[in-house]
């Protein structure tokens, strides 16, 4: 080979080897991803740790929580306020829930929000809130002495139907999908969520020898359509009305729903995945696929609590089936920590089984995060699990992506007021932009203001919650975080998850009415 030749090949060849180094990185420490976990509160699974917590444990185990999945560079969190009929806030629809203060109906004491609460605790830790609700189970259980007066199914039994040892809102009844969207709207109304959060609870699941007896619903309701297909369509317009009332009233507002992991068998169905399952379609009468083809749910979260080669349901296979049948969503992938060590697929012993399955999921381009349930497994248990997790998977921050229904470009970028550096700190104050609703700052790191890499994870330094006050944003960051870098960058997070262009800060200076290098915006 000639020798000008080989130069040039070889040249080529380390081109080559550089790119496919960047984009395995890349894969393994994406930027742009959805780390979330489900804090569920019925029968205290996750929090408050028992009904009878008094509101300071309460808040300290919440925190707890936020300061754990913080540490483990998580960024969102899914918290169950409504699961039986009832609410984690003050509601006209719904009584207090007795998970929360051990009598539904009575609010704490002393009195607190405590939605408000837990929304403005998490936006202080930079997370997105999704406010998690169970909309068509009524009750836990057939107990109604542990139910308030208040409750619906004292107001409303014509709405219950009892199955398998719980009562169920006939989701078939127009007053109950009006009442259920009345339900949706004071919570998108009332507070600042980033979120409405639905899991997999439609029609419930089958109970063997029972009966759901929506005959008379069916009679006067079915207009000719068969019993399945009817179902179906009842849970379809009621997800089209609950995504209308959140974009009329919050348009940033995401709406999205966990189903569970299988759509439909290919027994079934040519278009189903290979699996022997439960199904949304024909067990559920839920119908994904017609929810993302409408543009009625923002993001899907299909829960695919099994191991990566579970001969009846694969995770490695439905997760290839979610990402070839997905469309304008946003797909997340719902684990399941709480089957480590406890199930009888013994792939759960393995500590390296979800670890595995996160860096599956990301080999598929459309597939953009994770969300774990449910919180209390990675935390005091666990441990191989969680620190491989923290040391490969989740070593570095991640911001979630807009929603692709939510993506536009942001108009304004950054622009400095004042910066300066004091004994502990660095003091920044910039203009509040004039056409973006901001919801988080980021500042990253960097050696030059013209090498500041905002696409590399691991030069976040702080994801910071603002407020704007008379026109101008103001924040510090901690002086141990900055100090090892010569300039940063920093960019607006809008309501709706989308990044604006950086504006860059040599931080070896320190000026009032600082004038900022033009940055290198390496987007």
């Amino acid at each position: 080979m000639h020798k000008n030749q080989y130069l040039i090949f070889s040249a080529l060849f380390i081109l080559l080897v550089s790119t496919i180094a960047h984009a395995q990185e890349k894969i393994l420490h994406p930027k742009n991803e959805f780390r979330g976990v489900w804090i569920a509160t019925v029968v205290n699974i996750d929090w408050p740790k028992t009904a009878s917590d008094n509101v300071e444990k309460e808040k300290a185990d919440y925190l707890e929580i936020l300061e754990a999945y913080k540490k483990l560079n998580y960024n969102a969190v899914i918290v169950q306020v409504r699961s039986v009929g009832d609410a984690f806030y003050p509601s006209e629809f719904a009584p207090w829930s007795r998970f929360l203060t051990g009598k539904e109906g009575l609010a704490p004491t002393p009195y607190y929000d405590t939605l408000a609460w837990m929304i403005e605790q998490a936006h202080n830790r930079g997370f997105e809130f999704h406010a998690w609700l169970n909309p068509y189970r009524a009750t836990f259980d057939l107990n109604k002495n542990l139910l308030s007066p208040g409750h619906d199914i004292f107001k409303h039994p014509e709405w219950m139907i009892e199955y398998g040892g719980k009562y169920y809102y006939d989701p078939a009844l127009p007053e109950v999908q009006a009442h259920l969207t009345k339900v949706v709207k004071e919570v998108v109304d009332k507070y600042d969520i980033d979120a409405i959060h639905f899991d997999d609870y439609f029609y419930p699941y089958a109970v063997p020898g029972k009966v759901f007896n929506d005959t008379a619903s069916y009679r006067k309701y079915g207009t000719g359509l068969s019993l399945a297909d009817w179902r179906r369509a009842n849970v379809s317009n009621f997800v089209h009305a609950i995504s209308n009332t959140i974009k009329e009233s919050k348009p940033w507002v995401q709406f999205g729903i966990s189903p569970f992991g299988v759509w439909r068998n290919k027994s079934k169905d040519p278009k189903g995945s290979e699996t022997q399952s439960t199904s949304n379609y024909d067990d559920l009468y839920a119908d994904p696929i017609l929810w993302m083809d409408q543009k009625w749910i923002d993001y899907i979260m299909p829960q695919l609590y099994w191991s990566m080669n579970n001969p009846r349901a694969s995770y490695s296979k439905l997760v290839k089936w979610w990402a070839e049948n997905s469309n304008n969503a946003a797909v997340y992938i719902g684990h399941a920590p709480y089957k480590i060590r406890g199930d009888g697929d013994k792939s759960w012993n393995f500590a390296t089984e979800i670890p595995t399955q996160v860096d599956f999921a990301r080999s598929f381009k459309n597939v953009s995060g994770s969300a774990y349930f449910s919180a209390k497994w990675f935390m005091g248990k666990n441990f191989d699990v969680v620190r491989l997790l923290e040391e490969n998977q989740y070593k570095y921050p991640a911001l979630p992506l807009a929603v692709p229904n939510l993506r536009h470009v942001i108009i304004d970028k950054p622009q400095v007021v004042e910066y300066n550096k004091d004994s502990i700190k660095y003091n920044f104050t910039f203009k509040s932009p004039l056409n973006t609703r901001v919801r988080y700052m980021v500042v990253y790191g960097g050696e030059h203001t013209s090498k500041v890499d905002i696409n590399d994870p691991s030069k976040i330094i702080e994801k910071v919650t603002i407020k704007e006050v008379d026109g101008k944003i103001t924040f510090a960051i901690a002086g141990g975080k900055l100090n090892l870098y010569k300039a940063c960058a920093v960019t607006f997070i809008d309501y709706y998850a989308n990044e604006s262009s950086p504006t860059t800060i040599d931080l070896k200076k320190s000026l009032k009415n600082y004038i900022p290098a033009q940055p290198n915006e390496n987007r």
